[in-house]
């Protein structure tokens, strides 16, 4: 009787110190967020789009939408692109850009201009795809390779993207230890199975872009987020303030050529 009276003293003590601790959390004044692409495909169609959305504080699960800046792009021969918004913060114009062509981001959002120059970057085509089905750290998950062959004695950057409903992956790589040799991208998603559709795209990117990508997608692995989710740290992208550069937008403007393959899991 002793014994059980101490254990109901131990259960009640604590189960009685439970208190509600509210955070408070600086909150910083909003940065304009951009993700503003230039992709021309090796079969001629092309997209071209700036989606603008600005930070929020942490606990807010609203995405707050930009939705009245003015945005162009000018090319090398002055040839101007006005941006015209369309839903959810983007903007889309009738561009499609042209090999060895710089080009030239304009954004004017609350009497700030922001601005980034980028050339049009080649890319290696995807040419198959390899399946196993005794891949992953278990041995029985399916795992698909995206094969290219890199151009010899050029310095090349890529970024790599596998989609599918089952989860996407996204991956950066630079031909340093593989020039002029056929390599591919990795993909491997839980619960992958035989008749999923998964689309690969590979992009020819900077090198500035590789680097920006690579600290993304390093400090998303090790939080276990998504490359647009919040960061632990800032990275800088290629898109400066003129009117204040200490207000730096975060985001990149990034122009490719894309090479697109499509396979059905077997």
């Amino acid at each position: 009787m002793k014994k059980l009276f101490l254990l109901v003293i131990f259960f009640g003590i604590f189960s009685s110190c439970e208190d509600v601790i509210d955070v408070e959390l600086n909150d910083a004044p909003p940065r304009l967020v951009v993700e503003a692409n230039l992709n021309r495909w090796q079969n001629g169609n092309a997209s071209s789009a700036v989606r603008l959305t600005t930070t929020a504080p942490f606990f807010d699960n609203n995405v707050p939408f930009v939705t009245d800046a003015e945005i162009t792009i000018t090319d090398e021969n002055g040839e101007v692109y006005p941006f015209i918004y369309t839903q959810n913060g983007v903007y889309r114009a009738d561009l499609t850009p042209r090999l060895n062509t710089e080009y030239t981001l304009r954004i004017i959002y609350q009497n700030e201009t922001y601005t980034a120059t980028e050339t049009l970057y080649t890319v290696a085509p995807l040419e198959f795809v390899e399946q196993r089905d005794d891949g992953g750290f278990t041995g029985e998950d399916i795992e698909l390779k995206a094969f290219f062959t890199d151009p010899p004695g050029q310095r090349n950057f890529y970024l790599f993207e596998g989609l599918s409903e089952r989860g996407d992956v996204l991956d950066v790589y630079n031909d340093e230890f593989f020039d002029g040799n056929t390599i591919f991208g990795y993909y491997l998603v839980e619960d992958l199975a035989p008749g999923d559709e998964v689309q690969f795209n590979i992009y020819g990117v900077s090198e500035a872009y590789y680097n920006f990508m690579f600290i993304l997608l390093q400090q998303t692995s090790d939080q276990g987020g998504g490359p647009f989710e919040t960061q632990p740290a800032t990275v800088r992208g290629n898109i400066v303030n003129e009117t204040s550069p200490d207000n730096f937008p975060l985001g990149y403007f990034r122009v490719s050529e894309v090479s697109t393959l499509h396979y059905t899991v077997q």
